[in-house]
């Protein structure tokens, strides 16, 4: 029978305001003690914990900060630590994070259940600045921007200076001026969000507070500001924590959590195995003014195995991909000997992590092509650890049991093909996306399935691969995606794009990809765009246009491929259209009729 341990016996006091840190902590440890199964409970009620008294890792995280020593150590609100067994259970418990501090992480551990807590920040590091009035006075323009009761700042000259709580060390948490790094506009009344240049703080003229919440902003010029309701999204770039971690542990869940907010790169599960994230919901408070309930990318899946399942979700108001799946490819950058390779993390915001380990199975691929050149065992490995910086952060030496090609370094890539999960995505909503809905590359079976994508900035479903950009590695060969409304995204509504810089259509990137099912609402652009890619099945979707007209389905260099088109009409708005474009073998687009719907 399970143990049962409450984090207001170690001292914490739901509704208190008091830094509930130290108590938490305690509690934790306590819970990770025990032999055989155990509950660690949060009564109903708020805690606040702030990052003076937190627990420190030194971690280093995908798509975070690489190497950068000034952001080795984490700061973490809840740790899991070695544990087995454990469930956390919360249900009306709210953790309110003050600083800048990563949500939760497991760490090494396994069969761990966190339950019904909801989280959010303080003070969050994304600033919504709603336009609520705008005109022309006196022959100046001006703006009237209302920001969030949680947003600090203050007015100083014509700049606005952005921060976050006074911390213990007497500096703030984090700060910066006017438009920030990074905007991006949400538009409220049309629930579509984009990347877009921030007009809020061109040629000023004169900035006031106009009480507690509003500011002025009035302009050198008389051209009338269009923006009026529009929010202005606005944040730094340096992704110093992961919003949440789960790392080398397995059989982790995740049920019925609620998001606020997440500072830095979403939930990041990094080699861990069978992994399921089900009925969370990733949304800001309702009636505070806030939009984004996220920094950057809500959930991702680095270098995992087993099964990733995300179902029952709810993704409203990322900064970037809601659910990105891949893995990493290594640059190879020597080969010192026919059985080893010197590699490399390429990507700046990469690094740190061990790849492999004795006995897993990798391969090899032209960087240019992604063609694979050769597939081996490992057999030993020198690389870093994850935990310290005391080994090189981002060259690995790895030797394998079987002679290699020679002239690898400079043209080759390496993937670790044991590190790669099945991926079940199911019954979620994603709205209020500037960027894909999901993005997936991995080369066991996938499925995408009942999930609504309500205008996604750009393609609903994403599948790439590249050993040159964000070095995100895995060709898919086994996925379906069926049975999904995909209204109105900014970009097709499945993009097979994989960012090879020659095609060969002999053997091509991708294969075994199956839309079928889905119901598609478009504006200008395809359900279907794909390149490199063998064996496409497109059957049994529903196309309505309700816009400017474009092609059905776009192919390049994809042989095999099964198209069915028909006419669907839907109730005022008119029937699919039946066009279709399709790539000749040597990658030239030509048309073509399709088989129609039987």
């Amino acid at each position: 029978m399970a143990r049962v341990l409450d984090v207001t016996g170690f001292g914490a006091v739901p509704g208190a305001r008091a830094d509930a840190a130290p108590a938490v902590t305690a509690a934790l440890r306590a819970a990770a003690a025990q032999r055989g199964p155990a509950t660690l409970r949060f009564p109903p009620g708020d805690y606040h914990l702030w990052p003076e008294r937190a627990e420190r890792r030194e971690l280093y995280v995908s798509n975070t900060v690489g190497d950068d020593p000034r952001h080795r150590d984490k700061t973490i609100a809840l740790l899991v630590e070695a544990a087995e067994e454990l469930v956390i259970s919360g249900a009306g418990a709210r953790l309110i994070l003050h600083g800048l501090q990563t949500t939760f992480a497991v760490l090494d551990s396994r069969r761990v259940r966190i339950e019904g807590l909801a989280f959010d920040f303080a003070v969050p590091t994304v600033v919504d600045a709603t336009v609520v009035a705008a005109g022309v006075a006196a022959g100046r323009a001006y703006r009237l921007i209302s920001v969030p009761e949680a947003t600090l700042f203050s007015v100083e000259g014509r700049s606005v200076r952005w921060h976050g709580e006074l911390l213990g060390t007497g500096a703030y948490a984090w700060e910066g001026r006017d438009a920030l790094e990074y905007t991006q506009v949400h538009d409220p009344a049309s629930g579509r969000t984009r990347r877009a240049p921030n007009p809020l703080f061109d040629r000023v003229r004169r900035i006031e507070p106009v009480g507690r919440r509003e500011i002025r902003i009035e302009y050198d010029h008389g051209g009338e500001p269009a923006d009026t309701g529009l929010v202005y999204q606005m944040r730094p770039t340096t992704r110093d924590h992961p919003g949440g971690l789960v790392l080398d542990s397995a059989e982790v869940t995740l049920s019925g959590l609620r998001f606020g907010f997440l500072h830095g790169f979403g939930v990041v599960a990094q080699a861990a195995q069978d992994v399921t994230i089900e009925d969370c919901e990733f949304r800001a408070p309702r009636d505070t003014g806030r939009y984004s309930a996220g920094y950057a990318d809500f959930v991702q899946f680095s270098g995992c195995s087993g099964r990733a399942v995300v179902r029952d979700c709810l993704f409203d108001g990322p900064h970037d991909d809601p659910v990105n799946v891949h893995g990493t490819y290594l640059r190879v950058a020597g080969q010192p000997g026919p059985r080893t390779l010197e590699l490399e993390y390429a990507h700046r915001e990469t690094a740190g992590m061990p790849q492999f380990a004795p006995g897993d199975q990798v391969e090899i691929v032209d960087r240019e092509t992604l063609r694979p050149i050769a597939a081996a065992t490992v057999r030993r490995v020198r690389q870093p650890s994850g935990r310290d910086h005391d080994a090189p952060l981002r060259s690995i030496v790895l030797t394998v049991g079987a002679a290699l090609p020679g002239g690898l370094a400079g043209r080759a890539a390496v993937e670790n093909v044991t590190r790669t999960p099945a991926v079940h995505l199911a019954r979620n909503v994603f709205r209020n996306v500037p960027t894909r809905g999901v993005l997936v590359t991995t080369r066991r079976q996938v499925l995408i399935e009942e999930n609504r994508f309500e205008r996604t900035g750009m393609a609903a479903v994403y599948v790439s691969g590249d050993a040159a950009e964000w070095w995100e590695s895995g060709p898919v060969r086994d996925l379906t995606v069926r049975n999904n409304e995909i209204i109105e995204p900014g970009g097709p509504g499945v993009f097979v794009d994989p960012r090879s810089s020659r095609s060969d259509p002999a053997h091509p990137v991708h294969r075994g990809v199956v839309v079928e099912g889905n119901r598609f609402v478009l504006d200008g652009v395809p359900a279907l765009d794909a390149k490199d890619t063998a064996g496409l099945r497109f059957r049994d979707n529903s196309v309505v246009r309700v816009g400017a007209p474009a092609p059905d389905v776009v192919l390049r260099s994809c042989p095999d491929a099964d198209i069915e088109l028909g006419s669907h009409p839907d109730a005022g708005v008119g029937p699919a259209q039946v066009g279709t474009v399709i790539g000749a073998p040597g990658g030239e687009e030509q048309a073509i009729r399709p088989r129609p719907a039987s």
